[in-house]
């Protein structure tokens, strides 16, 4: 049964062509008895991703999802293989999990035989529809795999003489778990130098063996081994390799014999020479290996025995020395031939002619003993050796007793020849003073013997200094001064550095090293001495950057030598100034002298010279304000009245000297601080003429008038506190004034008709001295007011009013504001 059916499957299925197929384990139909097991299969590849659809359990069960109550699925609790797929409990759609289904993981002995496969038992319910339900899932192999050789390199011993079609068994084939054509299906060699092919033969099993088939001979003394790579490759598409090192080694069989390297040696030989002295070294060479390549050397069996005893040949080293001593009245000439014997060899033949030259006395000879060490005439000192060190002795022989001999120097150098001691014809040769390699490396030297006869035997002799790591490499510039600019690009040149070494060879090779006082941010080449900074400097955040370089000779003991770096980073227009606040406010009290100063706006540029030169002005209020650059300092170019403007706020810009500039605003508040500058001005009664009517039946606290003033002052300075200072007419305590509110109230019955005044003191609490105004209120006791200009008559009229005591405000400033006001609200005139 293909999962068509169901509407949703046919937009899912068709990506990955899932198969499923229904079977029953009984022949009666599926709505026949749900009692029995059913068996789904389906079929999946491995690897899907998660939420891929698998199959609907319900519409392959042809299940009616219409009754009531509706049809739930289940997997059994903690079985492992539950964890592979997810399952929708109401409409049994199948989906795999987030746990990705590895076919090689979770059937790892699989062969493809039997397929791998995933069960699952699935519960219908509920418990009148109940069914078990056995799903099992096929899971299908995909090429996710790549062949892999169980190691990373295959030796191979191919023998050199090895017949053509010859076949060798790679037996390290490559292993690859995926399935069938998925599996390894061929091999191939990435190089087979003309020489080789590959070869896969499959075994019962099906298994795949490649095998190495010899085209070419081989010869092992042209080549050794061969190296390339051994590739598998799977049937996927498109297919996987693997890869490992082949390696064809080709041994040696005896197929070459020695060979002289000389076949014809002339020895020339000196009727009386010592036992010992080397004569000729017989040199033969086999291509072949280890024993096929072994040689030993004989005299041929013509050569007489007593030629054999004379001439002593070493038969592994092929020296031959001068064994005894030599008769030079019978023998003028030998001639040795030797043979050079291999394994399964003919031997080879080579010819050495001894040529005896007789000794007869004549001019005198100059003989050498070397201290220092020599070779082939040369001889080698050490730069480092002291003064008067002995070279050589020279010995002068064939000296006739009546002959004088003069034996002297000849050549240029700190050298000398002179008699040794008290010996005769011993004569020394050494140094008159140290020498040095990197003055000169090499003197030619003669020593001349000379008879009485003119007789001259002149013995050359050339002396080579050894150069010793005696001088530390030297900079051009031991102190090395750089200027970068900031904001650099990271591994920005800053400098090469240069240093040399009068020494030869490793002893003069330089390298450079960064001192432990260089930061981590500097790099220096080894070899090329180029001197790097890796990243990004900033000039404000350090300016100047010191520490040592040090260059290194690669002699024994190492010497070196340093040179001091100071970078000093330029300054770059890359700050902007900064006012020390983000905004400011001054107080300053009003009245304030013009010109004074306010307050001093602090400001600051990171940058160096003209960069961080700052300039201050003012973007508004400069008619009233202005700022002294050198100090920043901010004044009123007038006095400043509160009463006229109690708060100023300037916007004032910084710009710095840079190209281009840079600037940056900040917002300066004034506050004008009172100061107590206005009296207090009464505005009720409007004058010292003004005047009120009282009836006569007023009451006794009843309020008959007020007093009302204001101050432009603020704070203490516009409080107000009224008082009665003086009276005309009346009893005394007959009226109260409110110190707060100035509201007078009549306190004793009026019995007289008539004007009565009272001068009322109006004063701030302003300090460091209050100010004050005063003002008269008068008060006409009548029914009526009758006659109008008989009234402004008494108010004219200058007559004293009597003080009837002292004024409330005495000693404010030591008392607080209630304590006043209580102590005052009943003080009355």
């Amino acid at each position: 049964m293909f999962n068509s059916r169901h509407p949703s499957l046919s937009k899912r299925g068709g990506i990955w062509e899932l198969c499923i197929l229904l079977l029953y384990t009984s022949p009666l139909s599926c709505f026949a008895n749900f009692s029995q097991a059913k068996e789904l299969i389906y079929k999946i590849k491995e690897g899907l991703p998660t939420g891929t659809f698998i199959g609907a359990i319900g519409v392959d069960l042809n299940l009616d999802f219409t009754v009531e109550p509706p049809f739930l699925f289940s997997l059994p609790k903690k079985k492992v293989s539950g964890q592979y797929v997810n399952l929708s409990n109401t409409t049994g759609e199948l989906y795999t999990s987030a746990t990705e289904i590895d076919r090689e993981t979770f059937c790892p002995y699989n062969s493809g035989g039997h397929g791998c496969v995933l069960s699952l038992d699935v519960f219908v319910l509920p418990q009148q529809y109940f069914q078990l339900v056995k799903v099992k899932i096929f899971i299908e192999d995909v090429n996710d795999n790549r062949p892999k050789f169980p190691v990373d390199e295959i030796r191979i011993s191919v023998p050199e003489n090895t017949a053509i079609n010859a076949r060798y068994a790679v037996e390290q084939s490559a292993v690859d778990p995926d399935l069938g054509v998925h599996g390894v299906q061929t091999y191939w060699l990435v190089n087979d130098f003309g020489m080789f092919t590959l070869d896969v033969e499959e075994n019962e099993g099906g298994e795949l063996t490649p095998f190495l088939i010899v085209m070419e001979a081989l010869d092992r003394e042209t080549q050794a081994e061969y190296i390339t790579d051994i590739i598998a490759e799977d049937g996927g598409t498109p297919p996987l390799l693997g890869a490992a090192t082949l390696k064809i080694v080709i041994t040696d069989v005896n197929d070459n014999c020695p060979e002289f390297t000389e076949s014809q040696i002339n020895v020339t030989l000196h009727g009386n020479a010592t036992k010992g002295l080397h004569l000729a070294r017989l040199n033969a060479f086999d291509p072949d290996l280890d024993a096929n390549a072994q040689i030993s050397y004989a005299y041929s069996e013509r050569v007489p025995r007593d030629t054999k005893s004379l001439f002593h040949l070493d038969r592994i080293t092929g020296v031959i020395k001068l064994a005894g001593k030599i008769d030079t009245g019978t023998a003028t000439f030998y001639k040795l031939t030797i043979l050079a014997n291999g394994p399964g060899c003919i031997p080879a033949v080579a010819s050495v002619s001894v040529h005896i030259i007789k000794v007869v006395t004549g001019p005198p000879a100059v003989i050498p003993r070397y201290i220092a060490p020599e070779k082939d005439g040369v001889v080698t000192i050490k730069e480092s050796e002291p003064e008067f060190s002995p070279i050589a002795f020279f010995t002068i022989k064939n000296i006739d007793m009546k002959q004088n001999i003069d034996c002297y120097l000849e050549g240029f150098g700190p050298f000398r020849l002179v008699p040794y001691q008290l010996l005769k014809n011993e004569y020394l040769l050494e140094t008159t003073e140290p020498l040095d390699y990197e003055k000169t490396q090499e003197y030619e030297l003669i020593v001349v013997a000379k008879n009485s006869r003119q007789l001259v035997i002149k013995t050359f002799l050339k002396v080579q200094v050894l150069d010793e790591n005696d001088n530390a490499p030297v900079f051009q510039q031991s102190w090395v001064e750089i200027s970068v600019e900031e904001n650099n690009p990271p591994n920005t040149f800053l400098t090469q550095l240069q240093a040399t070494d009068q020494d030869s060879k490793g002893r003069g090779e330089v390298i450079y090293l960064l001192g432990g006082d260089a930061p981590g941010i500097f790099v220096v080449d080894r070899v090329t001495g180029v001197l790097t900074v890796t990243t990004s400097l900033d000039r404000e955040e350090k300016e100047t950057y010191r520490f040592i370089v040090r260059a290194v000779d690669q002699g024994t003991p190492r010497r070196e030598s340093i040179a001091t770096v100071v970078v000093s980073v330029l300054d770059r227009n890359d700050n902007s100034p900064r006012f020390i606040n983000k905004d400011f406010t001054f107080f300053v009290p009003e009245n304030f002298p013009g010109y004074g100063e306010i307050g001093v706006l602090s400001v600051a540029d990171a940058d160096a010279g003209e960069n961080g030169w700052v300039a201050l002005s003012i973007l508004n209020g400069s008619d009233i304000f202005m700022i002294d650059t050198g100090r920043g300092a901010l004044r009123a170019k007038t006095s400043l009245d509160r009463e006229q403007q109690g708060t100023y706020q300037l916007w004032v810009e910084a710009v710095d000297g840079g190209e281009p500039a840079h600037s940056c605003v900040t917002m300066v508040t004034v506050l004008l601080m009172d100061v107590n500058d206005n009296p207090p001005i009464v505005l009720f009664p409007q004058s010292n003429q003004s005047y009120m009517l009282v009836l006569p039946n007023t009451l006794p606290g009843t309020s008959i008038t007020e007093v009302y003033a204001v101050d432009k002052d603020t704070g203490m300075n516009a409080v107000i506190a009224y008082s009665i200072v003086k009276r005309k007419g009346g009893e005394p305590g007959s009226f109260a004034i409110d110190p707060e509110t100035g509201n007078i109230t009549l306190k004793k019955e009026l019995s007289i008709r008539g004007l009565y005044s009272l001068l009322v003191k109006v004063s701030d609490h302003g300090q460091p001295e209050p100010l004050y105004s005063t003002v008269m209120v008068n008060f006409f006791v009548n029914e009526t007011v009758s006659n109008e200009s008989y009234i402004q008559s008494l108010l004219t009229r200058d007559a004293e009013i009597e003080v009837e005591e002292r004024p409330w405000y005495k000693g404010q400033m030591t008392e607080g504001p209630e304590r006043k006001y209580e102590d005052n609200m009943h003080k009355e005139f």
